[in-house]
C-alpha cells in the first residue's frame, strides 16, 4: 500500500492491509510494527494499543505488534 500524501508523522512507516482470519468485512489498515509480509499470520491490536505500539504522536488505530509462528489448538 502506498500513500504519496499523508500526515508527515506517518512518513516512514509501513502499512499492510491485513485480513482477519473467519470475519467477513474489509481489511484493516495496520501499521506494521513487527516486519511482517505477503501470507504472514499476525497479531494485530487496535485502538490505543496501537497508538503505544506505532509511538504516542502517530495517528493509527490498528498495528501489527507480531508475526504468529504457530496456532496450539
Amino acid at each position: 500500500m502506498w500513500c504519496t500524501k499523508k500526515v508527515s508523522a506517518l512518513t516512514g512507516q509501513t502499512f499492510l492491509l491485513v485480513a482477519p482470519e473467519g470475519h467477513q468485512g474489509p481489511a484493516l489498515v495496520c501499521a506494521d510494527q513487527a516486519g511482517a509480509g505477503p501470507g504472514d499470520r499476525v497479531l494485530v491490536t487496535r485502538g490505543s494499543g496501537a497508538r503505544v505500539a506505532a509511538g504516542e504522536s502517530i495517528p493509527v488505530d490498528a498495528a501489527v505488534v507480531g508475526i504468529v509462528d504457530r496456532v496450539e489448538q
